[in-house]
């Protein structure tokens, strides 16, 4: 069966504040996350378990309990001072396959770099680094350190959920 490109729009809207301290950007929003409205939404996505594992003892202490809707995500970034969004506002994309990304356009990220004082970017999954390094180091002024992507199509590599959390633990040293 032939997969069929599709125009997408990234209708979410990015998380941070004056607080934030670190940018954690992915591609675009996969099929699931469109549908949810909300980053890394599919159900066997990685992402928030590996948020909720490495500040296991502050999501215990303030009550965040477990990172189950939209707002508690949101309220847990703001807490922990991070900001999310993606690096492209735009592109034609067979489903969430990255690798088929054509014609993007990007996130006006000065948006975030004019209200915050970012001290590190980090970029989820390969296609999310080449982009940002193409077309966004140029505007922010600041390189991007590459995170795995935590996307079910990348656990033919990321098998082990620990060797996942060991990489992004990187960004606890800028959140000190």
């Amino acid at each position: 069966m032939e997969k069929i490109e599709k125009l997408v729009i990234n209708n979410i809207t990015p998380i941070y504040n004056s607080d934030s301290k670190i940018l954690i950007l992915g591609t675009i929003p996969s099929v699931k996350s469109r549908e949810y409205n909300f980053f890394y939404s599919h159900p066997k996505n990685r992402f928030w378990n590996i948020m909720r594992d490495l500040f296991l003892e502050d999501i215990a202490f303030y009550n965040f309990k477990e990172l189950d809707t939209n707002e508690k995500k949101r309220d847990f970034l703001f807490f922990k001072r991070i900001a999310l969004w993606d690096v492209l506002k735009s592109c034609s994309i067979n489903g969430s396959d990255d690798g088929s990304i054509r014609n993007p356009e990007i996130n006006d990220l000065k948006i975030i770099f004019d209200t915050a004082n970012i001290k590190a970017v980090f970029t989820t999954g390969m296609k999310a680094t080449t982009l940002y390094n193409k077309y966004c180091i140029g505007i922010t002024n600041m390189m991007t350190t590459y995170l795995p992507s935590t996307s079910p199509a990348n656990c033919r590599k990321y098998k082990n959920y620990d060797d996942l959390l060991k990489e992004y633990s990187i960004i606890l040293n800028y959140l000190k």
